[in-house]
């Protein structure tokens, strides 16, 4: 059963749900002090009537809303005593008039139970994100995580940590939803959790943290299992003095190379585990051999193509003259191998409207030679020498071009634009240098000109949320489908920067990036003046981050389990082997794993990543990435042993997936009956016997409710028509390929109060966050807010006026200017800590944030109110408190 009407534009952040500190020991419905257990009765502020109904009683939250409070909030229940509110709802069944499901009148307890004053539900007293999130810091933060112990659950992604690899690898590469993996598959079909684990395989590192070091096992390549070719790791058990060994994924014996021989210690173990990054470590690097390259030839090093968009509407915005002022600094940012003094990566230059230019650039040339070429409805390459440079070598003809480009079309006229032949242009030129790399298009508009893969508009929002939204979040033509595994295939991966004025088809073009491992960025009404620092921002961060090319994924589980099925942006030729034509720090492939028989309580259970890539200076590399669990034959077991926010990238990823196959509603419906039936399992199998009229979370998942409805409510997944049809397709993209870290907090915002900052802003503690409800917010008070896509601050009506001086160098609120998006850099202590807190925030994340100022009670507020996730939707979505209560029904419904 769904609650009508949830669906809605949504929160856009989560963080981590999971376990604070250690799992405990004991099942949580038996430990002592405060129950993680959390009943109603004694955490939440309720208590039954006496012989009347226990709560629930009245169905689904839904007593008749008041219109929308907006600006000042979210809609207001009509029927309740006491001071409306977000969340300000009577316990159910505790008196009221009539509301159930037949208006069923109140019955004798009930009547008791009008006589005193009706208690409110305390939204105070249920799980909070930022309660769990200070819980584990306290616990685990500002230690070392060491990864010595088979089925150890992580500090959560919140939490400052530094890892020791001692045998699994870093969490920061893989998570899992589970790491207490039932023995036999009935438990996972009665309880519904999914096992899952979350892959980044070039996960950014602290710096006090080693990287993967480099293994060379020479001319015969790694050592692997000659049955299931799982690779060489800590997992694997040497036997007969040290001349075969086990495999630990399928059990077959391998004789033991005799270059790569080693007697055994007093304990079975090889006297050189410790000295061999695969025997000690769970994280590690292979050099590939020939025999692992494509027609068995060692790669060049890659390349990355510059493709700019120089219409009317490019050059008019800023962008070209942006781009090409800023683009000698970034090219100094090329990534390069450790150690080494300048990148490999070799750059080319493309400009198009609707022809193509492409610029000789070679060294020995005075100024650059531009070649057209118009016939672009089968592209060729005019040259095959020059094209691609050394930055080195060709310095000073690419200064002199990036001066040229913006004077050469300071005057078109030119609005028609392409991008198939644009992307087929770049696919060949990498072809022709026999190497692998990257195409960077910095595109304007629909493309409409008469040329392969021109499109038409489309649009039309009033179908989403609707069942036909899948027709138009699915591609309109197959032509960019085609060209992205083309891409694919040649190791060509596609970034497109995208300055649209009005609809481009995101969810067609969009497929060059989403079937390469590329990413899309997207500034909508782009001004230089307004966005050029976020459009920079972001193309150094994509430029600068750590990277792999050409590269295939394939997960590898041990006996009993296999890997079924992918979440992510990549292509699949087959069931196992994840396609990337590139890979990097910010991309994560989630992957949910069956069993296909019993699994060994004794024996654990474990997955290997491998990667097989090409690196920035041209290497064949292999990644292996190596994670082990714990079995077990009890419920309770599973359910201490959880990781809620990669739970919840998976549920996200699943439903992101599902739109293209299902509809609004049974997607919704099927999110929360999978979120009771998890806990509603564990209220049967492992809680104690209590009454009905408790709800009963465990431990590690009580904040599984609250994200279930911030994925029902977010704006990727619920389609309403307050966005764009491009900006609904850019979020579901941006959403499939996000770690835990990022899913973390776009779920469920982080709100920082600001007025008392540390001085040291940079380096000490943040302000402990506050809960994402309006109940929170003080008028005298001022908010950030972020969900590592876009950034509020928030200004309380009575805010100090000298904070306002300080801040903003005027004398009140309302004399901000709220349509800059940049801060005034005063010099005051006040300035600097605010300037100094938006900075950190940026650079915590993957994408540069763009700052928006809400006065409170100003037009623009309800668009910030929209993701203060906790209250009621502006669509009629749940508040947390009305969803928890939900989920109560629906728990009581399925126990009984």
């Amino acid at each position: 059963m769904a609650a009508p009407g949830m669906s809605g534009p949504g929160p856009m952040s989560g963080p981590p749900s999971g376990m604070s500190g250690q799992p405990p020991s004991t099942p949580p419905s038996s430990m002592p002090g405060p129950p993680t257990s959390m009943g109603y009765q004694q955490n939440m502020g309720y208590s039954a009537p006496p012989g009347g109904p226990q709560m629930g009683n009245t169905g689904i939250p839904q007593q008749q809303m008041g219109p929308p409070a907006y600006p000042g909030g979210p809609p207001v229940p009509q029927t309740m005593g006491g001071p409306p509110g977000p969340g300000a709802r009577q316990p159910y069944g505790a008196g009221g008039p009539p509301s159930g499901p037949g208006g069923m009148g109140p019955g004798p307890g009930m009547q008791q139970a009008q006589q005193p004053a009706p208690r409110r539900l305390d939204p105070d007293q249920m799980p909070s994100v930022i309660q769990v999130i200070e819980d584990d810091r306290r616990n685990r933060g500002k230690s070392q995580f060491a990864t010595n112990l088979r089925g150890q659950v992580p500090p959560l992604v919140s939490t400052e940590f530094d890892v020791i690899d001692q045998g699994n690898c870093s969490p920061r590469f893989m998570r899992s939803t589970v790491y207490n993996i039932p023995c036999t598959q009935d438990m996972i079909k009665q309880s519904h959790i999914p096992i899952a684990v979350v892959i980044s395989p070039f996960g950014e590192l602290k710096p006090t943290e080693a990287q993967p070091p480099i293994v060379d096992h020479g001319p015969n390549g790694p050592v692997r299992c000659n049955r299931c070719k799982a690779y060489m790791c800590p997992y694997m058990q040497f036997l007969d003095g040290g001349r075969r060994f086990q495999c630990a994924f399928c059990g077959g014996l391998t004789e033991v190379p005799p270059e790569y021989f080693q007697p055994l210690d007093h304990m079975g173990r090889r006297v050189d585990s410790y000295d061999r990054p695969e025997l000690s470590l769970g994280a590690y690097e292979f050099l590939a051999t020939t025999d692992y390259c494509k027609n068995s030839k060692l790669p060049e090093a890659p390349a990355f193509v510059f493709m700019i968009d120089v219409t009317y509407q490019s050059v008019k915005t800023g962008m070209v003259h942006l781009l090409c002022k800023e683009m000698s600094t970034l090219l100094d940012m090329l990534p390069r191998e450790h150690g080494m003094k300048e990148s490999s990566i070799r750059v080319g230059f493309v400009t198009y409207d609707s022809t193509l230019h492409f610029y000789n650039l070679n060294s020995a040339l005075a100024q650059p030679q531009m070649l057209v070429v118009s016939d672009v409805s089968d592209v060729f390459m005019p040259l095959l020498d020059g094209f691609m440079v050394k930055l080195s070598e060709s310095r000073a003809v690419i200064e002199s071009l990036l001066e040229q480009i913006p004077q050469m079309f300071a005057e078109t006229r030119e609005t028609e634009t392409m991008l198939g032949p644009v992307v087929q242009a770049g696919l060949e030129a990498l072809k022709a240098a026999d190497c692998v790399g990257k195409l960077y298009v910095f595109h304007a508009s629909l493309p409409i000109a008469e040329a392969p893969g021109k499109l038409k508009n489309r649009d039309d929002r009033k179908l989403l949320g609707t069942d036909k939204e899948k027709t138009l979040l699915a591609p309109q033509i197959n032509f960019y489908t085609k060209l992205g595994q083309d891409c694919v295939g040649a190791g060509c991966s596609v970034d497109l920067f995208l300055f649209p004025n009005a609809y481009v088809d995101l969810a067609t073009i969009g497929q060059v990036s989403t079937l390469t491992g590329g990413q899309v960025y997207k500034y909508n009404y782009f001004q230089a003046a307004n966005d050029g620092e976020r459009f920079i921002r972001d193309l150094t961060h994509n430029i600068k981050r750590s990277v792999g090319f050409d590269a295939v994924m394939r997960v590898r589980a041990s006996t009993g389990l296999r890997p079924t099925d992918f979440f992510g942006t990549f292509y699949m030729a087959n069931t196992t082997d994840v396609e990337l034509a590139s890979v990097d720090s910010d991309k994560a492939v989630t992957v949910e794993i069956k069993h296909d028989d019993k699994l060994a309580e004794d024996a654990g259970a474990f997955v290997q990543v491998a990667l097989l890539y090409t690196s920035i200076s041209g290497q064949r590399r292999l990644r292996i990435l190596n994670l082990s669990f714990n079995c077990c034959t009890q419920m309770a077991d599973m359910y201490r042993n959880c990781e809620t926010d990669c739970m919840v990238n998976y549920l996200a990823k699943h439903s992101m997936k599902a739109v293209f196959n299902s509809n609004p509603k049974a997607i919704r419906d099927h999110l929360i009956s999978r979120c009771a039936t998890i806990l509603g399992c564990y209220r049967r199998n492992c809680a104690a016997p209590s009454s009905q009229g408790q709800l009963i979370l465990p431990e590690c998942m009580k904040l599984l409710p609250l994200y279930t409805n911030c994925i029902l409510k977010s704006d990727a997944l619920c389609g309403s028509t307050d966005i764009t049809t491009d900006d609904r397709s850019w979020l579901m993209d941006t959403v499939m390929s996000m770690g835990v870290a990022s899913s973390h907090a776009y779920f469920y915002p982080r709100l920082l109060p600001l007025l008392d900052l540390p001085e040291n802003i940079d380096t000490c503690e943040l302000p402990v966050a506050v809960r994402c409800t309006s109940d929170k917010l003080k008028e005298n008070e001022v908010y950030i807010l972020e969900n590592g896509l876009m950034m509020f601050l928030w200004i309380g009506l009575h805010v100090s006026n000298d904070w306002v001086q300080n801040v903003f160098g005027v004398n009140s609120a309302a004399q901000i200017d709220i349509d800059s998006s940049k801060m005034l850099s005063l010099d005051n202590p006040t300035s600097l800590k605010v300037r100094g807190l938006i900075d950190r925030l940026r650079r915590e994340r993957p994408r540069y944030m763009k700052l928006a100022l809400v006065r409170q009670r100003d037009t623009l507020e309800a668009w910030f109110r929209h993701f203060l996730v906790e209250d009621k939707g502006s669509n009629a979505s749940s508040s947390y408190v009305d969803f928890l209560c939900h989920m109560h029904k629906e728990i009581r419904n399925l126990l009984s």
